[in-house]
């Protein structure tokens, strides 16, 4: 069933509670391949915001025992599987080396994000000053995420809240730095893919 704006906040509460308690809402962060410092990827609309709908159940104490995903568009490997998707790439985006091209820096993420997307991100990986600066000294980064909150959800797409940290070496030493960025996925079953990232303080409503 769709839900209002404020049954989602109250939903969201019991979500994190709930998947907190049974180990299974986070998805622990991973190593892999790809991203910009500082760079925001914005390939698609926004998520499409729910519809009012029935007023959310009362949660009994001990909520553990409570099946959530009766609430929600989605079933728990559905979200396992979105989160996944999202940690993965946004290592992937904080993770690349001076050596690489703008393609060899996408490669890990395809599959993962749309065509769109992909795009975008070469575009910003290949930007003349950003280019010339990795190049010179000779920067190689690496990234790991993880997810913080979900921000909003519909029928077949989710945003999550996500920090993104960044382990940056080169000529000038080595830096590290996390990021919270918005990213939403869409899709179903097994098959998500990120079509939107975006600074999380940039919003994504």
């Amino acid at each position: 069933m769709d839900l209002s704006a404020g049954q989602q906040k109250a939903l969201f509460a019991v979500v994190v509670v709930v998947l907190a308690g049974l180990g299974i809402y986070l998805i622990a962060p991973h190593g892999s391949k790809q991203p910009t410092p500082g760079q925001s990827a914005s390939a698609a609309p926004s998520s499409p915001a729910p519809a009012a709908g029935s007023p959310l159940p009362t949660v009994p104490a001990g909520g553990s025992s409570v099946d959530i995903y009766q609430w929600l568009p989605f079933t728990e490997p559905e979200l396992a599987r979105a989160a996944a998707v999202t940690t993965q790439v946004m290592t992937d985006y904080n993770t690349f080396t001076y050596t690489e091209s703008a393609a060899s820096y996408v490669a890990p993420m395809n599959g993962l994000i749309t065509s769109q997307l992909s795009q975008t991100l070469k575009n910003g990986f290949a930007t003349l000053g950003v280019a010339q600066t990795r190049t010179s000294q000779k920067q190689v980064s690496s990234g790991t995420a993880a997810i913080s909150s979900i921000r909003t959800f519909g029928s077949s797409s989710i945003t999550f809240v996500v920090t993104a940290t960044q382990k940056l070496t080169g000529t000038n030493g080595t830096t590290s730095s996390s990021t919270q960025y918005a990213v939403t996925v869409s899709g179903q079953g097994s098959s998500w893919q990120a079509y939107d990232i975006e600074p999380a303080t940039a919003g994504n409503n």
